[in-house]
Parts: C-alpha cells; sequence; structure tokens
C-alpha cells in the first residue's frame, strides 16, 4: 500500500471521531490498516503526515508557530510563502496535492465555525487560537485553493519596551506621553504590518491605574499592562447565518460599561459612526487605529466609512472636528517601526483637515502651535 492510500484510509476512519486526533490513536490505525507490515520509519512519517492533516493547520503548524512570522499564504500545493517581517519569502512547505490544500481550507474553516465549499466559496475568520483565516476555493480562484493566515500576535509590549526598541524618535515619546495624560482623543494610522496595534497597547498602558478602559475588538490582540480591563469581541455569524455580533454592536454596549477609555481596536466600518458620537458625548480619551498611508489622508478614510454607515459627508467631517484631536502615524521600515509624524486635526471651513504638528524628518509642520497649544507646554517635553 502506497504512504498516500494509507494516509486517506486513515484519515476517512478518524474523520469520523468526535474528538482531535492523538498520535497513540493514529498510530494504532496506521498499524491496522497497514497489516503490520510498515517498520518503525514508516508508521512514524504515516502517522506525522496524518496528524499533520488532522490537527492545527496540518503543515503549516511550524511556520505559524515560527518567532516573527506574521502572514503564511498559501498560492498552491508547492507555492507556500511567508512574512516575518522583512517581506514575503518562499517557504519549503509543500502539500502533497490541490486537494490537499483545499481538505485543510475547508477544515479550518469548520473549526471555527464556518461553512467554505462550492455554494460559499471563500471565508474571513477568526480561528480560535486567533489567526485570521482567509480562503478562496476555485473557480473564483483561478489557480486553486488560496489561503492567507494572518498571525495576530497579542501586544504585549510596554511603552518602555517600544522606546527600547526605537520607536519614538526625537521628541515623539514625550508628545505621545502627553497626548494620553491631557485625554485627548487619537487614532493610531498606518500600513498593515506598521505596528498600529502594539502602539496603541503601549499607550493604553500608560492610562492611570483608576480608569476603566473598555475594548472593542474582532480579535483580542490589544493586552495593555493595566489594572482595569474589559474585552469585548465580535462574532461571525455561524453556519446558519445567524448570531453574529458585529463591532459596531461593542462600541454601542461599551457606552453602556461606564467606560473611561473607550478603545476600538481597529476602525474600518460602520462602527466609525457610533465611535465619533461616543466622543462627542463626553467619553474623552477614547481612541483606536486606523488605515492610512498618510495622516493627511485620514479625513477621507473617515469620510468613506461614515458615508457608507448612513451618514451625509458633511455630518461626517463635522463629528470628526468635534471628537478628534490627534492622529499618530506609523511607518514601517527595514531597521523597524517608528512614528513618523504626530498630526493634529482641525476644520478647514465646513471639512477636517490633518496638519503635522510634528515629523521625525524634520520637515515643516502647520500644526505646531496647535499641538503645543493642546498638549500643554509642559506635558510636551520630551521622556
Amino acid at each position: 500500500m502506497s504512504g498516500g492510500a494509507l494516509v486517506d484510509r486513515v484519515r476517512a476512519r478518524l474523520a469520523l471521531e468526535p474528538e482531535a486526533p492523538t498520535r497513540a490513536a493514529v498510530a494504532a490505525l496506521v498499524r491496522e490498516e497497514s497489516g503490520g507490515l510498515l517498520g518503525d520509519d514508516d508508521v512514524l512519517r504515516a502517522v506525522r503526515e496524518a496528524v499533520d492533516e488532522l490537527s492545527g493547520a496540518g503543515p503549516l503548524e511550524p511556520l505559524l508557530r515560527a518567532p516573527g512570522v506574521t502572514d503564511v499564504l498559501v498560492n498552491g500545493p508547492d507555492e507556500v510563502w511567508v512574512d516575518r517581517g522583512g517581506g514575503l519569502e518562499r517557504s519549503p512547505v509543500r502539500f502533497p496535492d490541490e486537494d490537499a490544500v483545499r481538505r485543510l481550507a475547508v477544515r479550518l474553516a469548520a473549526a471555527a465555525g464556518r461553512r467554505l465549499d462550492d455554494a460559499a466559496p471563500w471565508v474571513d475568520v477568526g480561528l480560535p487560537d486567533g489567526t485570521r483565516l482567509h480562503a478562496v476555493l476555485p473557480p473564483v480562484s483561478g489557480g486553486g485553493t488560496c489561503l492567507s493566515l494572518r498571525v495576530l500576535r497579542r501586544a504585549a509590549l510596554s511603552f518602555a519596551d517600544l522606546a527600547g526598541r526605537g520607536t519614538f524618535p526625537g521628541a515623539s515619546g514625550g508628545l505621545l506621553r502627553a497626548l494620553v495624560a491631557r485625554r485627548l482623543a487619537f487614532l493610531v494610522t498606518g500600513g498593515t504590518g506598521s505596528g498600529k496595534t502594539t502602539l496603541l497597547s503601549g499607550l493604553l498602558g500608560l492610562v492611570p491605574p483608576g480608569e476603566r478602559l473598555v475594548l472593542c475588538e474582532d480579535a483580542p490582540e490589544l493586552r495593555p499592562a493595566h489594572p482595569h480591563v474589559v474585552r469585548l469581541a465580535t462574532r461571525p455569524p455561524n453556519v446558519e447565518a445567524v448570531g453574529e455580533v458585529t463591532l459596531r454592536d461593542l462600541v454601542r454596549q461599551a457606552l453602556r460599561m461606564r467606560p473611561d477609555r473607550l478603545v476600538v481596536g481597529e476602525v474600518r466600518g460602520a462602527e466609525v459612526t457610533d465611535l465619533l458620537a461616543a466622543l462627542n458625548t463626553g467619553h474623552e480619551g477614547g481612541c483606536g487605529t486606523l488605515h492610512a498611508n498618510r495622516p493627511a489622508e485620514v479625513p477621507a478614510r473617515l469620510e468613506a466609512l461614515g458615508v457608507a454607515a448612513g451618514l451625509d459627508r458633511l455630518a461626517v467631517h463635522s463629528q470628526a472636528a468635534a471628537a478628534l484631536a490627534a492622529v499618530v502615524h506609523l511607518r514601517r521600515t527595514p531597521s523597524g517601526r517608528r512614528v513618523e509624524e504626530v498630526g493634529v486635526v482641525r476644520r478647514a471651513g465646513d471639512l477636517v483637515v490633518v496638519e503635522a504638528g510634528w515629523r521625525a524628518d524634520g520637515g515643516s509642520c502647520p500644526g505646531a502651535a496647535r499641538l503645543a497649544e493642546l498638549l500643554g507646554e509642559s506635558d510636551g517635553r520630551p521622556a
């Protein structure tokens, strides 16, 4: 019997078991199915193949657990890529065939309570361990099953840890300390993988211990070093398309939980309207993260999200002008992630704009006086 056929038969029997397979159980089935004709080395190899395919992320599991890995991407059976923080690199990991990739995608989706088949050819869901799964099946994905796994490392670095890594060039560390101390509402912006969540977690650790933090997130990434934290997490719909809890739902519930600081892990949808409304009704010091290439583009991003949620353009800008004080922008560089700009939000007629109040490159800062006014002369000194 070939190794592949043996694994197929073992897999078919284990699929009927309600619990995750143990190595001992797999080894017993391998010996039984092989009729005792395999030596110890062959049994071990067959057990390893069966366990890899039927538990965790299969052959991708070692990649997901490797230090520094942020993304694992599968474009086909022999095309697996990883990002360790320095860009994509090809991995030596291979799948036996396209069917093996598809089986893994379907199993991972099922583990999160989601359906993935020809009728529902894509899925975007958080796995039980916090990893973010996106999968697309053919014919939507022309070249075969595509898998994208985002490793959500829990942001546990303190402000001091980040300072030691060079995240705060020049006077930016002191400015951010003052931003938190003054209870100003702000957004942390940047591109994917720029360190937004990690920085926000570090800043929340500076909040006085007598204040109550209520965190609203899609996945539990924020881990601020703070004694009073309440965490709320979204939930996708089940296989019957019911039971969904959105980020907007969480923001609304958080407002009834007496938050001193309302925090939205990532603002990316209709929840922007509730967050802006909350920050305009006495909830000082609220904050969150937002994808944006430059601070100057933040008003346009908020406008797009707000209009999609039902607000008109002028209402979005009016709410943003009254709700937000500052934007902290991060950039990912070859030498690491660092604060590139601290911008201030101000009105410009009926709209709002973000002007640079401080820049790491020493460039023009038309909002410097306004930033100093917001933070106060004594609070703006470098830490």
